[in-house]
């Protein structure tokens, strides 16, 4: 999953301003996201947040893994590198997915860019969605124990379902992949 942010921002930073919303349900230890429609009506945008108690390099260690990819997103079936490498500060991966009540199974490529520990941008090369521009950000926290982990992605599919039913349904998934990472991250402690 991942939108481009709404400024480059650098360091310790956050990528996004946070509701009052937001910020009580990281407080109550919940992951937060937040789904809505572009202006431009091809695209939505998500936006999300959650708290991990493990520092950013190993966050960062689990997120690019191809094989935590599954732990994190249940209907991912394989992810896959097909060219580059998270050395050089870059590469193009595979997901496959299964269907589901609402989504088809989809194959999507896209390419990450990698700013170690900090940022991976990525966007759709080809695959199955219409539309797949995003970044994950880390923001190291009480002296780099902890990591604000903050997910933005403006996706457009070319399905003939209902906008407003494929928004829900990012709402409802988003959070899952979040605490999933989380999850990961925390038993790798």
């Amino acid at each position: 999953m991942g939108l481009a942010a709404a400024a480059a921002l650098t360091g310790g930073v956050q990528a996004f301003e946070l509701s009052p919303k937001a910020q009580a349900m990281l407080a109550r230890g919940e992951a937060h996201a937040d789904v809505s429609a572009d202006p431009d009506g091809i695209s939505g945008r998500v936006r999300g947040v959650v708290d991990i108690d493990a520092p950013p390099e190993l966050v960062w260690k689990i997120m690019t893994d191809c094989a935590t990819a599954r732990k994190m997103m249940a209907n991912v079936t394989g992810c896959r590198i097909l060219s580059g490498d998270q050395a050089r500060g870059w590469d193009v991966r595979e997901h496959v997915t299964r269907r589901n009540l609402i989504f088809p199974g989809m194959r999507i490529v896209f390419r990450s860019d990698y700013e170690p520990h900090r940022r991976i941008r990525f966007n759709l090369v080809e695959g199955d969605l219409k539309l797949q521009q995003g970044e994950w950000r880390l923001q190291p926290l009480r002296g780099g124990k902890g990591t604000r982990v903050f997910y933005e992605n403006r996706l457009a599919v070319d399905w003939p379902a209902p906008k407003a039913m494929i928004r829900e349904a990012l709402r409802k998934d988003t959070p899952k992949v979040l605490v999933n990472l989380r999850r990961a991250c925390e038993a790798a402690v």
